[in-house]
């Protein structure tokens, strides 16, 4: 009975802690892959914290899995699928950080971890839908206090031994940026990744022709433009980022006084994006990247750069750029198509 007792409890246990590392993961996963900025590198850290504690729970759900296998227990399946895309989600996000290969079959690795990621937590979802488990005061027992910090500092250490394995082996990943991406082809446009959103395909445009709050700006119009070149990175939530020369437009210089709160920048697939109007000193609409006009794959005829945002604020294909009174924050933090 005493052997019972406890099975259920380390049962229960696990469950939580698997809960409340999904609700950790989502969150430090987001925040990491929605700025650009050095905060990311705590959101960086975080996850992949999270992500191995995820991993060292797995031989405790893996034998409540088998437990309910030699009872017949109903659902079990779903306790084994669960553990298995859990182990797909950490493994592809550990090739994902070595960096020595930026796809699986078909798909990006960031694809594979993300999508694995969003089935597990369908999983998790639908386990607890099943077998709800409610929290309790009894969980924040002196021993599971004990467990959950083991827990984290096993999940420390790996992680600290991970990434001093990646510099003594001299793998990419050793060199990652703070956002966890690795560099392509910076300084060489031509090398640089082509992506887009998921919804998105590369258009071929074979004019210039973007409006500019109610004024179309055309090929003469370049040259009466108060061109600049500047130096950004583009950090993409694929994975990698590269930093290359951009030349364009400043938009406070493009629009003028700005009378509005927000600067909507939509593109001819109907992606958009709106910027806080006080960031307009600090985002272009660029035309050129390395001295030559952007190529298809990478906006043509203009797209923005705006440095210290994850790639999908910097809308290619731009079609026109408009002055708004609808707040910026009033757009769901990731595009939805």
């Amino acid at each position: 009975m005493h052997g019972s007792g406890s099975e259920a409890t380390l049962k229960r246990y696990t469950n939580l802690a698997l809960a409340t590392l999904l609700i950790g993961a989502i969150a430090s996963g987001l925040f990491a892959q929605g700025f650009g900025t050095e905060w990311s590198r705590v959101a960086t850290i975080a996850h992949g914290v999270l992500g191995l504690s995820f991993l060292l729970l797995v031989p405790w759900k893996s034998g409540i899995a088998r437990s309910g296998f030699r009872r017949r227990r109903k659902g079990a399946i779903w306790s084994v699928a669960l553990v298995v895309t859990v182990v797909i989600t950490i493994g592809s996000g550990l090739l994902q950080v070595m960096g020595t290969t930026s796809r699986i079959g078909p798909l990006a690795t960031m694809q594979v971890h993300i999508g694995a990621a969003v089935l597990s937590v369908l999983l998790v979802g639908w386990h607890y839908v099943r077998h709800p488990v409610r929290p309790r005061a009894t969980d924040l027992s002196r021993r599971n206090l004990l467990r959950t910090g083991g827990l984290a500092a096993g999940a420390g250490i790996a992680l600290a031994g991970w990434e001093s394995a990646l510099g003594v082996l001299d793998l990419p990943g050793s060199e990652r940026r703070f956002t966890g991406s690795h560099e392509r082809g910076s300084g060489n446009p031509a090398r640089m990744p082509v992506t887009q959103w998921f919804t998105d395909k590369v258009q071929r445009l074979d004019r210039l022709q973007t409006d500019v709050d109610g004024r179309v700006l055309g090929p003469d119009d370049l040259s009466s433009l108060p061109m600049e070149t500047v130096e950004a990175t583009l950090d993409c939530t694929g994975g990698w980022h590269s930093t290359q020369q951009w030349t364009g437009v400043r938009l406070d210089r493009l629009l003028g006084e700005v009378d509005g709160v927000s600067i909507r920048v939509r593109s001819v697939t109907g992606y958009e994006r709106r910027f806080p109007a006080r960031d307009a000193d600090s985002i272009w609409l660029a035309f050129e990247v390395g001295g030559q006009p952007l190529s298809a794959g990478h906006g043509y005829p203009a797209r923005i750069v705006a440095p210290d945002r994850r790639g999908f604020w910097w809308v290619k294909w731009v079609d026109s750029v408009t002055v708004s009174d609808v707040p910026a924050w009033f757009q769901p933090p990731f595009p939805l198509t």
